[in-house]
């Protein structure tokens, strides 16, 4: 037993120490040892501007799948207001199915933290933003969801964010929400997807 703690305790002083961020991210970019990769994960989520470098890593392709999880679980355990919640949210607008996914765990685990975030888009002028950030409402689900899909829908004068919200209160609306999604047929008269896309959830929340 005594050999074996020795040769614990020489493996963990061998272990490098950093002093700024450049040299963490330098030996995690260079070295293949996936056990050692882990331990700087730990490290460089000590730096200021750790959590960014780290999800920017996660958009490689070529990043191992055991790497990028245990970045994943990292930064996941980062308090809410220092994670790179932005950068994470750009994942679920990758090709990537498993990186997604991992950028879907991460906001499902800050919960209700990136509300503001999400309102950001939502109250932006850019249409793109704000139909990303209602799928990642769909994709997360968390308790404030529907509420904010009521509240975009009651004003939103885009047809194709006020549908990509209709799509998502088929799943998640409730009866009460029946009249402002018929309203919508009247927003946007004449339009025959609307009246597609809003019946179609109607019968859904119906059962």
């Amino acid at each position: 037993m005594a050999l074996i703690k020795k040769h614990v305790a020489q493996n963990v002083a061998e272990l490098p120490k950093f002093s700024e961020l450049q040299e963490a991210t330098e030996l995690f970019s260079s070295t293949d040892d996936k056990g050692l990769k882990d331990y700087i994960v730990e490290e460089i989520l000590k730096f200021h501007g750790g959590g960014e470098f780290l999800i920017e890593c996660l958009h490689q392709r070529e990043l191992d799948k055991t790497v990028a999880t245990k970045i994943a679980s990292s930064i996941s355990s980062m308090n809410a207001d220092e994670a790179p919640i932005e950068d994470i949210m750009q994942l679920l607008k990758l090709s990537n199915a498993y990186t997604r996914n991992l950028g879907i765990s991460m906001l499902r685990d800050f919960g209700s933290s990136i509300k503001y975030y999400i309102v950001k888009f939502l109250i932006g002028e850019d249409r793109d933003l704000r139909i990303f950030a209602i799928n990642v409402l769909g994709d997360v689900d968390f308790a404030e969801s529907r509420d904010m899909l009521v509240e975009l829908l009651e004003t939103e004068k885009d047809i194709n964010v006020a549908m990509t919200a209709v799509d998502y209160m088929g799943e998640i609306g409730e009866l009460e929400d029946i009249p402002l999604l018929k309203s919508l047929k009247e927003r946007f008269h004449g339009e025959f997807y609307v009246e597609f896309a809003v019946d179609g959830a109607i019968k859904l929340i119906e059962g």
